[in-house]
């Protein structure tokens, strides 16, 4: 609500809708047929000190503290860090172990969650182990419930027909023999949808047509700077 922080949003809608609100839809399944599925954010239901044991879980605390604590009222530093706690596949106590191949039977099916609050709290009780299983849209859901908690106004994206372009060069390889049949090379692929995060804030690092809603991902896929 301060015209001079750096997550200020003028618009009074806007602050209610990506601030204060804590049910959402996400929308999932495929172009072709798109679900709405309720979640429950609760960012106000005793989590705080949840997400601030998260800021020292995390492996930018634990490299350099004195730093670490010295950049939390950055928003772009703040989104990277939870971004990587988000997700526990880097082996750092992060919150959810993503798995979308094989069984659920001996924990529990990503398409059964259908808020964050239980999913934090388990991962308290657990002595902050990954609680196990997310897939895309659980991470967003969990990841906005954690910036909004923490005062950065933050909403869902969902993609569909979502490429995923492994080697980066802005394109989705597929590869054919003479006889035209397809080959099984490339790691590049189209998903039938995708969701992450948007959180609002300025960037006054590359200029104020940047500013706005920047993008934030905590499903694990590749490694960015380690």
């Amino acid at each position: 609500w301060f015209s001079g922080d750096d997550v200020y949003i003028a618009n009074e809608n806007e602050r209610q809708e990506y601030v204060l609100n804590e049910n959402g839809i996400i929308f999932v399944g495929n172009a072709r047929y798109i679900e709405a599925r309720a979640w429950y954010y609760g960012q106000f239901q005793d989590l705080l000190n949840i997400c601030l044991t998260m800021l020292d879980l995390s492996l930018y605390y634990r490299q350099d503290p004195a730093m670490d604590v010295s950049r939390r009222g950055d928003p772009k530093y703040l989104g990277r860090v939870i971004s990587s706690m988000i997700n526990g596949n880097d082996n750092d106590n992060g919150v959810l172990l993503g798995k979308w191949q094989g069984s659920f039977h001996s924990h529990e099916n990503p398409s059964r969650w259908d808020g964050s609050v239980v999913i934090l709290k388990k991962w308290r009780q657990d002595n902050y182990r990954p609680v196990q299983y997310g897939q895309c849209w659980v991470f967003a859901g969990v990841m906005c419930t954690v910036l909004r908690c923490l005062g950065i106004p933050t909403r869902l994206v969902s993609n569909f027909n979502s490429a995923h372009d492994v080697d980066r060069n802005l394109s989705i390889d597929k590869y054919y023999d003479s006889s035209g049949r397809s080959l099984n090379i490339g790691k590049d692929s189209t998903w039938d949808y995708h969701v992450w995060n948007e959180s609002w804030f300025v960037r006054p690092d590359l200029g104020r047509s940047y500013s706005g809603w920047q993008v934030l991902d905590a499903t694990p896929q590749e490694q960015s700077k380690g």
